[in-house]
């Protein structure tokens, strides 16, 4: 009898070498998943390919949004569009002209909303990939334009194009991007567009004096489709979104990609942070949200308060519009042909202009992270307002001097612009809302963009046909409007991951307070932590022996696909 203790304890340290044996096959097995599915780049080089290939997608965008300034005006090409001559002999064209111009916002707008069926579905590469294809199939159209229709319709369809990745490139970004860096990230996108809107002016003035070559309108138009062979090019080498993998399930996936963003091990517990916190928004979401479909949850309230947060993204990108900066940067040439400048002259002063306007906007990325969101927004508008005004102002004098002082002030707004609100729109947006909307609110955000960028336009050559400067007053009131808006309702985001603006919104929700009183707050639990579960109604147990991305909600559910 005295044996059989004794063959138990074998018996039991038989088993437990046989668990650990186990056990480190089954973390064998995992750690070697992990590597497999590592992204081609690590570290500082991925975040750099990242910022290259998102930055051309907005280099493209902002080139495709300049080209057209200087081309109303070029003999070569109002030899093929007539339509866009505004004379004595044409009072009537101000709306064609302007209808060109414009049209390419609704094919954007139509773009944009395209991703709230295939944002989600295709991923955020493909999605990319695909408005890129339809952006060299557009420009190629546009340059191989013979009429008014064609060149209508071929500015739809790049508008398409381009909706798709204005609604897209920004949320890949910001989803792959760290907090501590994810404003200033964003703002060189936003500085890319000017650089763009640059480089199409420049491009424009040097193909003007190839006066008696079609060469002088559609070189310029074509030229934007390098860009997107480039961008369609550096996607294939960038891995997908962690935040849509694990929303995927492809939970293996989006802890190999944080921690390639990362630059660390799997392991390290910054990661293991990260990772846990997109996993508690995914288990937030598919708790309370399993049995509808994201476009469906943005209208939803309670904890997430998603309603909330996707209509703060549209009423930005709005006001972004009814700022007038498009006022300047599609009729920037005609504006200074206005104040009595030569066209030669103009078409100099409107590609300084977009020179000054893209070393502006450089400002804005050593602050984003510092000064934080709401105070670079107020401080545009304060200065958008103050500008408008003194346009107004001297365009009611109107004597040469003043006329020089207002092609001055154009520079002055641009800064104040590029400053406050070039980038914000494409970063807050994407701060804003929580993972499960995300695509679909951006899309609507987005729209947003769009359908004011159409108005702008397209009532800026009848406005100013009809009455002159009071344009600028008009701008000068809305820009005035925004100000209050933006103090009172719009949170602050900076210093906080995508995961951690949840946690704000909830306790805001739990406390029955303003989510931008809780915004400004020090003592918010970052998301990931026990505290962060606790206000988001998650079950605290998952810290408790659950495997790696596994997690549950407060119904004890699992939420786990790897």
């Amino acid at each position: 009898m005295t044996s059989l203790p004794g063959t138990r304890r074998s018996f039991s340290s038989e088993d437990e070498n046989r668990q650990k044996h186990q056990e480190d096959i089954l973390v064998s097995e995992y750690d070697e998943q992990i590597r497999n599915a590592a992204p081609m780049l690590q570290g500082r080089r991925l975040t750099a390919a990242l910022a290259f290939v998102a930055g051309t997608g907005f280099t493209l965008f902002g080139y495709d949004q300049g080209v057209m300034s200087a081309l109303l005006s070029a003999k070569q090409f109002t030899r093929v569009f007539p339509q866009v001559i505004i004379d004595g002999d044409h009072p009537n064209h101000a709306t064609l002209q302007s209808f060109v111009v414009a049209i390419y916002e609704i094919g954007c707008l139509v773009g944009a909303l395209s991703n709230l069926w295939i944002g989600d579905r295709l991923g955020r590469r493909k999605t990319i990939v695909l408005g890129g294809v339809i952006m060299i199939i557009g420009a190629i159209l546009q340059a191989t334009s013979f009429g008014y229709a064609q060149m209508v319709v071929a500015r739809i369809i790049t508008g398409l194009g381009n909706g798709l990745n204005t609604s897209t490139v920004p949320s890949y970004h910001a989803e792959c991007s760290p907090a501590s860096k994810r404003g200033s990230f964003i703002m060189i996108e936003g500085s890319l567009i000017t650089f763009g809107i640059m480089i199409s002016y420049w491009i424009d003035f040097a193909c003007f004096w190839a006066s008696g070559s079609s060469a002088q309108g559609r070189v310029p138009i074509a030229l934007q489709i390098i860009f997107a062979i480039i961008m369609i090019a550096g996607i294939t080498f960038l891995p997908e979104s962690p935040r849509w993998l694990a929303k995927e399930g492809r939970n293996i996936e989006a802890l190999a990609v944080i921690a390639a963003l990362e630059g660390k091990p799997h392991d390290d517990p910054s990661v293991r942070q990260t990772y846990l916190g997109i996993r508690e928004a995914v288990a937030v979401e598919s708790h309370s949200g399993s049995e509808r479909s994201p476009l469906r949850e943005i209208f939803s309230g309670g904890r997430s308060q998603n309603f909330r947060r996707a209509f703060l993204g549209v009423v930005n990108q709005c006001f972004q519009q009814i700022t007038g900066i498009n006022l300047i940067t599609y009729y920037a040439t005609l504006l200074f042909e206005r104040l009595g400048i030569d066209d030669v002259k103009a078409r100099i002063i409107a590609a300084c202009n977009g020179t000054e306007y893209f070393l502006a906007s450089i400002i804005a990325i050593f602050l984003i992270d510092r000064v934080g969101r709401r105070k670079l927004m107020l401080f545009g508008a304060i200065g958008q307002c103050l500008t408008m005004i003194l346009l107004a102002i001297l365009g009611s004098i109107d004597t040469s001097a003043t006329q020089i002082v207002s092609a001055v002030l154009l520079f002055v707004f641009n800064s104040f612009f590029a400053v406050g609100w070039l980038g914000m729109t494409w970063l807050y947006p994407a701060e804003i809302v929580g993972l499960r909307i995300r695509a679909p609110a951006n899309a609507f955000s987005t729209a947003s963009n769009w359908i004011f960028n159409f108005m702008v336009v397209m009532v800026t050559g009848p406005s100013f046909n009809n009455i002159s400067w009071g344009t600028y007053i008009v701008f000068a009131a809305l820009n005035a409007f925004i100000i209050p808006v933006v103090y009172f309702f719009f949170p602050e985001t900076s210093g906080r991951s995508l995961e951690d603006m949840d946690v704000v919104f909830a306790l805001a929700y739990n406390e029955g307070v303003s989510p931008v009183k809780v915004s400004l707050r020090k003592d918010v639990p970052l998301a990931g932590t026990p505290e962060a579960d606790e206000i988001l109604g998650l079950d605290l147990s998952r810290r408790e022996g659950n495997s790696p991305g596994e997690l549950k909600n407060d119904d004890g559910h699992r939420n786990d696909k790897q």
